[in-house]
């Protein structure tokens, strides 16, 4: 499959290319700063692109059979970024454009109760609060404008870092998956399996789901 890559310099962005590539993708990096994949292996591609913007967007998955976004925010590009890139994502592919579509997303509005999200626990990091609430809109964006596009949401375990890739994980719907002691956790390396998995075998269109161990 040729799948165009946004943010592939990223944590998250460049685990998911090696996954990809190492399954036998073709993909097509859609970076700010090219300098930054300075090592292309087989198989890769790289691009300059703009995920805020549509016609860029159509421009970066023309030829590709799905995008993933792995889309990462910069403190000059405001309040609102994740959203305005989900939008920008549905205008730039809704002609024409590729309509399988993997967006990584945030886990401040899984449940861990019901009508509790996590970004509303006490101890959730206030400093994080603005970019949750922004991928919280991200994902009512989908679900609202998306129709078109055969959109998957996938949010990660609360506390996301590099590490092992084990291939054993849990999946889950819009509640926070934790384990006996209440951790929610995930490796980078087990998030990108997961979604290449998806990729790969579709079973959460048009819907959100979540990893952890």
């Amino acid at each position: 499959m040729n799948i165009a890559l946004f943010g592939a310099s990223g944590m998250i962005g460049r685990r998911i290319l090696d996954e990809a590539l190492e399954r036998g993708h073709r993909v097509r990096a859609i970076v700010r700063d090219p300098s930054r994949l300075e090592d292309r292996p087989e198989g890769l591609t790289v691009e300059v692109g703009d995920i805020l913007d549509p016609a860029s967007v159509a421009e970066a998955a023309s030829g590709c059979g799905a995008v993933v976004s792995a889309f990462g925010v910069r403190a000059d590009q405001g309040p609102g970024a994740v959203a305005r890139a989900a939008r920008a994502l549905i205008a730039g592919l809704k002609d024409g454009g590729p309509r399988r579509l993997i967006f990584v997303g945030g886990s401040g509005s899984l449940e861990v109760a019901p009508g509790t999200w996590v970004l509303d626990v006490p101890h959730f990091p206030p400093a994080l609060r603005p970019i949750a609430l922004d991928h919280a809109h991200a994902l009512e964006v989908f679900r609202k404008e998306g129709q078109a596009l055969e959109w998957t949401y996938f949010s990660p375990a609360a506390m996301i870092h590099p590490g092992e890739r084990t291939g054993r994980f849990r999946l889950g719907g819009d509640r926070l998956v934790a384990d006996a002691q209440g951790d929610s956790r995930i490796s980078a390396e087990d998030y990108a399996v997961a979604l290449l998995d998806e990729l790969e075998n579709p079973r959460h269109v048009r819907k959100r789901f979540t990893i952890g161990y």
